[in-house]
């Protein structure tokens, strides 16, 4: 009774639709009756008896292979505009058997789901790549599933919508460039470390020439003795439209923050600091602005 309890429970979580492949079951259903029929082969009666059995299972065991699976939401972690990232969920299949052939629906896209082992927790991250920054929001968070015929969808609501920040695209000049511009005010360069490729970027006086004339394109490499100052980044001196100082911005907060460089942002009538707030929360005034 209890079991029976808890399938129609799980039942009214579920909605079914359904799919092609239930005309094609009734249409072959209804040609083997008739073949039965007409002739009184006993196989072709035995062969309609099995199908139809399979068929009439099928609805329970879709409810229970989809009913039964939980989610939690993990978050995102840090996305770029135009940059493949993954947003996280973790998956717990209280079950006593596996769950096969489901599908997350996320983000407005379809993601596949490996089989859910029974009494199991699995994380699962589904890859997106935003177009455009600011505040994203998830839709419903949802399942869908085919098993195990096929003739039935059955689709089960999850999560409500959930929020997730896109950062700007990191591009632009290396910090590197912004740091030889400056180096009278902010430190300078001494000590010979070696030689690394060419990416582009450096100054002619720094061509390596010898390696030139031997086919690999070098540079100097020289150890930057930098001074306390922190470095003052200008909004509207970063590019000449909004996305490109946004993108530029980002790319600089990101080499500070591997670099250990503190740094602040003159931004419209705001000053952001990095000794006085976090990495994320000025990224996100960026992809908010």
């Amino acid at each position: 009774m209890n079991s029976f309890r808890t399938f129609l429970s799980l039942r009214r979580k579920i909605r079914q639709r359904p799919t092609l492949g239930s005309l094609i079951l009734l249409l072959l259903l209804l040609g083997l009756f008739l073949e039965a029929y007409m002739h009184n082969f006993n196989l072709v009666y035995i062969t309609l008896f099995f199908l139809f059995a399979f068929a009439l299972v099928a609805a329970p065991v879709g409810i229970l292979n989809i009913g039964g699976v939980e989610a939690q939401w993990e978050g995102c972690g840090r996305l770029f505009a135009h940059r493949k990232g993954k947003c996280r969920l973790l998956f717990k299949n209280p079950g006593s058997s596996d769950a096969y052939g489901l599908d997350l629906l996320c983000c407005e896209r379809r993601f596949p789901l490996p089989p859910l082992p029974a009494g199991k927790c699995e994380s699962f991250g589904a890859e997106i790549s935003p177009r455009r920054r600011g505040l994203h929001e998830t839709g419903p968070i949802a399942l869908e599933s085919r098993y195990p015929l096929g003739t039935v969808r059955f689709k089960r609501d999850l999560l409500p919508s959930q929020n997730y920040v896109v950062y700007p695209e990191p591009a632009g000049k290396p910090l590197e460039y912004y740091l030889r511009e400056r180096t009278s005010s902010f430190g300078h360069e001494s000590d010979f470390e070696g030689l690394k490729g060419y990416s582009g970027s450096e100054s002619a006086s720094r061509i390596h020439w010898p390696s030139v004339a031997r086919g690999e394109a070098m540079v100097k490499r020289f150890e930057t003795q930098h001074s306390s100052e922190t470095l003052e980044f200008d909004f509207l001196a970063c590019g000449p439209d909004t996305e490109t100082r946004l993108s530029q911005l980002t790319l600089w907060v990101l080499e500070c923050e591997k670099r250990g460089l503190p740094f602040r942002i003159k931004i419209k009538n705001r000053l952001l600091e990095s000794p006085k707030e976090s990495i994320d929360e000025i990224l996100k005034t960026l992809a908010t602005y």
